[in-house]
């Protein structure tokens, strides 16, 4: 290797330090506001809300530093997705109950878990983190931590959107989005210790087969905060691709479920009548 080559993987591997630095960092600042905010609002009907807005907060910033890490450090897409699976894990053991995604949020309104005023609610802390994100981790970046912030930073934080095809985008978001309601749906009741690996999976094999398409982002409010300033798609094709594309793909999953209920509740309803 070259003295050349060899400096550049030497600063490849500082960037890529320094990112895990700010990652670990974000989760560990999420974990701690969100155990203050905790007890400063409990029984004052507030912590769910505080919950989802750092959950989100702490999503959102994540995603947009392996974002520029995967397109402006442009590493291996196993590293990629390796941090993916990890991060997945991560948010779903810190979350504490959040949801953080708006689409799921009325995935529970519509399963009688939450009134469509507190999800509506709910959904503006997912909205007011993505945008707050955006904010935060511009300012993250001006300071220059790593060479790849530096040059970032130098490109006026741009980034350029993966769509090509608006309506094959939306097919992907949605297939994505119903992989992982299913998944998330069907393992239910298994224990969390082995179900966020499950979901986590399922998660990566989306992002492996969506990426290259979408992002596989199939969240709105993670879209609104990681992709709707990329250059390329026009406002109503983003609203297209990253709203009504993971809405139409969590609703085949909730009606799946709920038609396997009924079978599996007529079945033994049969059964017994058989037996009696």
């Amino acid at each position: 290797m070259e003295a050349a080559e060899l400096a550049q993987w030497a600063a490849d591997r500082a960037d890529v330090a320094v990112s895990l630095a700010v990652l670990v960092g974000l989760v560990l600042l999420g974990e701690g506001v969100r155990r203050i905010l905790g007890r400063v609002l409990a029984h004052s009907g507030l912590e769910a809300h505080a919950a989802e807005l750092m959950s989100t907060l702490q999503l959102c910033c994540c995603t947009h530093e392996l974002r520029v890490l995967s397109d402006v450090g442009r590493i291996e897409r196993r590293l990629a997705h390796t941090l993916t699976y990890v991060a997945a894990v991560v948010h779903a053991l810190t979350f504490r109950g959040a949801i953080g995604n708006p689409a799921c949020t009325l995935v529970h309104v519509y399963r009688r878990r939450l009134v469509l005023g507190a999800a509506l609610r709910l959904i503006v802390c997912q909205f007011a983190a993505a945008a707050a994100a955006r904010t935060i981790m511009r300012f993250a970046w001006s300071l220059g931590l790593s060479g790849m912030h530096v040059h970032h930073q130098a490109r006026g934080f741009q980034c350029t959107s993966p769509i090509h095809a608006p309506l094959t985008a939306t097919a992907v978001e949605l297939v994505c989005a119903f992989a992982v309601q299913t998944a998330m749906t069907h393992t239910r009741n298994v224990e969390d210790k082995y179900r966020v690996h499950a979901v986590a999976a399922v998660i990566t094999t989306a992002v492996y087969a969506g990426g290259p398409s979408t992002g596989a982002v199939f969240n709105p409010a993670l879209a609104f905060s990681t992709q709707f300033r990329c250059s390329g798609p026009s406002l109503a094709e983003y609203c297209l691709v990253y709203w009504l594309g993971p809405m139409l793909g969590e609703a085949p999953g909730v009606i799946h479920i709920k038609v396997t209920k009924q079978y599996r509740k007529q079945d033994k309803e049969q059964w017994d009548h058989k037996i009696h």
